[in-house]
């Protein structure tokens, strides 16, 4: 399967508490980072997700907001990872960013170049990525 969506992480569920229409998956990718996501439950039935098992975390590029200094930012933002930037391509309107979070992954953002320069973003620096749970797609193999 390939993807257009640049972030793909491998994590295991390791909690899901259902509502009506919606249920909370949780997640932990390799290196212990929790990710959070939203999913309806006939998406949780229907990837036989259950606690253990192997799940893809998939965000597009573009959901991702990047931020500095936010470890103790209070925001509705479900998850939240912090690292160091590795990659930063310059463009005349947008920039991309791509933040190393540990256990090899990388999370890519893309912002508008103005973020990117108010906020200082540089190869080596340090960047949070946040993005809301209900911008995860989750996907099995």
């Amino acid at each position: 399967m390939k993807l257009s969506a640049r972030n793909v992480l491998l994590g295991t569920v390791s909690g899901i508490t259902k509502g009506a229409v919606n249920a909370e998956v949780s997640l932990t990718l390799k290196a212990g980072t929790p990710v959070t996501a939203v999913v309806t439950n006939t998406s949780v039935d229907n990837l036989g997700l259950a606690v253990g098992k192997e799940a893809h975390v998939i965000v597009k590029a573009s959901s991702i907001i990047v931020g500095t200094d936010l470890h103790d930012a209070k925001v509705s933002a479900r998850n939240i990872m912090c690292g160091t930037v590795v990659k930063v391509i310059e463009g005349p309107v947008s920039t991309e960013v791509d933040v190393e979070i540990g256990g090899g992954s990388t999370l890519s953002a893309v912002i508008t170049h103005e973020s990117a320069r108010n906020l200082g973003i540089k190869e080596g620096g340090h960047a949070c990525a946040l993005f809301k749970a209900s911008s995860v797609i989750l996907g099995v193999s």
